[in-house]
């Protein structure tokens, strides 16, 4: 993985805030049937909580993505993901079918789709069975409206944001419909650098060893995406759907000063000083076919919908990490260790999936359908360290003469097959009672083969039962009362089970692991809504066998080239310290979270204001002190703390003028202290504002992010045992956007269908 991916995933594993690429696994999907809204701006219906944009003046001017930002329960942190409150990702459907994109381009796309064309947004915070989501991830559904004339539209996008450095993005997008063809299309690039600035310290009573300084990741990015829909008949459509993404990332580099306080041969504290230079050359490809074919069998909206598609994913990366002798100048001396990496990986995928609904004229409907995936993931990675000595000779970690480098190749082949089957029952009552209950089993066979001993023949196979139940009932006009179940898994991505250790400095290291198991997340959800416009959220989820990095360190006895411990001159063995981040299970994890919150506008609607304040429990239960990697035994890491922490989020819109050209959006969210699996994570908060002018078929719009610069991570972590972690990352999260959007052509030009591909929960996977 890229630099500022690698440390990025020490710090944000288990934050409750972090943006999580729609990081996950889903197989199939349903459609997921429109409601008709009159002058309810928001309202709870059955599972979902629905916003009608359309009778909402949020959406003059807007982007599909700026809208959903000012969605309830829906939020952004960074610009680049979504997420829905108290869930830990938020998977995007456009018209009840998952979009068939990887996450940056969905990004470009939804910043390139005028918010005017979108008729409401659903948020289904608990997914039912016929959804194979992940772990917490909620849903949130795009319902597009309905033109019926033929023709071409589309948009173009242009801006420029400056944060530490400055970067640029553009779109096209076009819309074609002719009888029963349509087309649509998107081609987008962007160009940008990623500045951030970390500190990170660690050690015990007795040593410490603290890397400070900056990581520098410049991107290229040029993506697009072509679909095209027949209708053969009245009842049956195909389509084809094509995705690429391509990512280059050359010259990525981090530059750590390391300052290291041990004991030295005499016995006494001594300080020394390092530099660890590290420079990164990437570059991945992401493309995938999707075939669709949906054959509608009555009238009542029952409906057989087929999928196939085939995924191939490409990253080639190479690292070059050189750290130096030197003084608290930092003049640079004899290098003293070299780690020179190449991690490719590619991944092959063939996916398919079988919906069938079935609807009665008793307002009773039955869901049934299945996946297959088959994935082949080959990581081929090579690993060169050189060790030198005070005069610059080589050496082996134990100061032995040598004439090359220690060499450790792993060619890690992983090969994955998922089989699921789900069925759904949902029936309504009466007009004020409705219920759904589902289940969905999936059985996983992998195996994992390594030229390496250690991971020569890793296999597991495993199989889950998850069931669902959701009950709502509309107590009258102006209550409305509903209860969910759901259980769901995550499976680890596929870059957490390639073994390999990738280096921040020559004693800090990242480790991933081939041995973790699925986690499985188990939640409970009530909710309450008065007048369509308050609602309250409570939600208790369990998760076993969390999957998370576990910060290990220890002090290590330093050996000599007869592998015999080096002594001082009191006798007493000499240590260096080290940390191994390891990728793995990590106990288990109970969240509790109650959320008031209200949508709702005011003054003629002059202002629509949406707002989100509630507490959240953490309960962790973690512990671990075996690399179960290498089966080394470190000084026990624990986090079996409780926290409570206050969130709060508000998005308001103000229209300037009476013709609604004129608008003025501020927002702002806060996250309390809490408990995390690596420690305690200090108050987060941001302040945006932005402006937009709305001119015929022109929008332009200034935004201004993190206005108060309090958008930065800070992690404290002390054992009883004296081991401390800290961890400090500033991402430069102030920033200036501004952007210019032209709509043009045939504005009733009906949008295609938008077509879930059978192979999204792999992509999910590859991030």
């Amino acid at each position: 993985m890229k630099t500022k991916t690698l440390i990025a995933a020490i710090f944000f594993s288990g934050l409750i805030y972090a943006q999580e690429t729609p990081k996950k696994d889903s197989a199939e999907t349903k459609s997921i049937e429109a409601v008709t809204l009159t002058k309810q701006v928001f309202k709870k219906q059955s599972d979902r909580f629905v916003y009608d944009v359309a009778a909402s003046p949020v959406a003059k001017g807007n982007t599909a993505f700026s809208l959903l930002k000012q969605t309830p329960l829906v939020s952004s942190t960074d610009d680049k993901t979504l997420k829905i409150i108290g869930k830990n990702n938020a998977v995007i459907y456009i018209n009840g079918r998952k979009t068939n994109m990887d996450a940056e381009s969905l990004t470009q796309f939804l910043k390139n789709t005028p918010a005017e064309n979108i008729q409401k947004i659903e948020v289904i915070t608990l997914p039912g069975s016929e959804y194979q989501v992940e772990s917490s991830d909620g849903i949130i559904n795009i319902v597009l409206k309905k033109k019926m004339t033929d023709g071409l539209n589309g948009n173009m996008r242009m801006g420029n944001s400056q944060n530490y450095y400055n970067s640029t993005y553009a779109g096209v997008s076009l819309n074609y419909r002719k009888d029963k063809l349509g087309i649509s299309t998107n081609i987008n690039t962007s160009e940008n650098i990623q500045e951030q600035y970390y500190i990170l310290r660690n050690g015990s009573s007795t040593t410490s060893n603290q890397s400070e300084g900056r990581v520098t990741d410049p991107n290229k990015n040029l993506g697009g995406y072509l679909n095209i829909d027949y209708q053969l008949n009245d009842n049956s459509n195909l389509a084809l759907t094509w995705n690429s993404w391509a990512n280059r990332s050359y010259g990525s580099g981090s530059n750590l000063f390391n300052t290291i306080v041990a004991p030295n041969e005499d016995g006494d504290t001594e300080t020394r000083y390092s530099l660890t230079k590290n420079v990164e050359n990437s570059r991945s490809y992401n493309n995938s076919l999707n075939l669709n074919y949906e054959w509608k069998t009555d009238s009542l909206g029952s409906k057989l919908n087929l999928n196939a598609a085939y995924l191939n994913y490409k990253r080639f990366q190479n690292a070059d990490n050189r750290t130096y002798t030197t003084d608290l100048t930092r003049e640079l001396f004899n290098p003293s260790t070299i780690i020179t990496q190449s991690t490719p990986q590619i991944i092959n995928n063939f996916s398919s999936t079988v919906d069938y609904i079935k609807k009665f004229k008793t307002d009773f409907t039955v869901a049934v359908g299945g996946n297959f995936n088959k994935t082949k993931t080959d990581n081929d990675t090579k690993n060169d360290t050189y060790y030198y000595d005070k005069d610059g000779n080589l050496v082996d970690q134990y100061g032995k003469p040598i004439s090359g480098p220690i060499s450790t190749p792993n060619h890690f082949i992983y090969d994955e097959n998922i089989y699921g089957f789900y069925v759904t029952l949902e029936k309504k009552f009466s007009d004020k009672f409705s219920g759904k209950i589902g289940s969905r089993y999936e059985l996983t066979n992998s195996v994992g083969k390594s030229d390496n001993s250690d991971f020569s023949n890793i296999e597991r196979d495993y199989n889950n039962l998850l069931p669902y139940v959701s009950l709502n009932y509309a107590i009258n006009d102006k209550n409305n009362i509903s209860y969910a179940f759901s259980s769901r898994m995550r499976r680890p991505s596929f870059w957490e089970l390639n073994p390999v250790k990738n280096y921040l400095t020559n004693v800090n290291y990242t480790q991933n692991n081939p041995f973790v198991k699925a986690s499985s997340v188990y939640t409970n959800e009530f909710t309450y809504m008065f007048k369509n416009s308050y609602f309250l959220i409570i939600n208790h989820s369990l998760t076993k066998n969390v999957i998370t990095q576990v910060p290990l360190q220890r002090d290590k006895v330093r050996l000599d080239a007869n592998n015999q411990p080096v002594l001082d001159a009191n006798g007493n063995q000499i240590t260096d310290r080290e940390l191994r981040y390891i990728r793995t299970n990590f106990g288990d994890k109970q969240e509790m979270s109650a959320m008031i919150g209200m949508q709702k506008s005011f003054f003629k609607q002059y202002l629509t204001s949406n707002f989100n304040i509630g507490m959240q429990r953490n309960v962790n239960n973690g512990f671990l002190n075996t690399d179960p990697i290498t089966g080394d035994v470190f000084p026990d890491y624990v986090n079996k703390i409780k926290s409570n922490s206050l969130l709060i989020q508000t998005n308001n819109t103000v229209r300037l003028d009476k013709n609604k050209t004129w608008f003025l959006g501020v927002n702002y969210w806060y996250v309390d202290n809490q408990q995390i699996e690596l420690g305690r994570l200090k108050s987060l908060m941001s302040l945006d504002a932005n402006i937009k002018k709305v001119w015929n078929d022109w929008t332009f719009a200034l935004e201004i992010y993190d206005i108060l610069k309090t958008n930065k991570v800070v992690i404290t972590d002390y054992q009883d045992n004296g081991n401390f972690n800290y961890i400090n990352q500033n991402q430069y999260n102030q920033g200036l956007n501004f952007s210019v959007t032209y709509n043009f052509g045939n504005k009733k030009v009906q949008k295609i269908r938008d077509i879930s591909s059978a192979d999204k929960d792999i992509k999910n996977r590859t991030r």
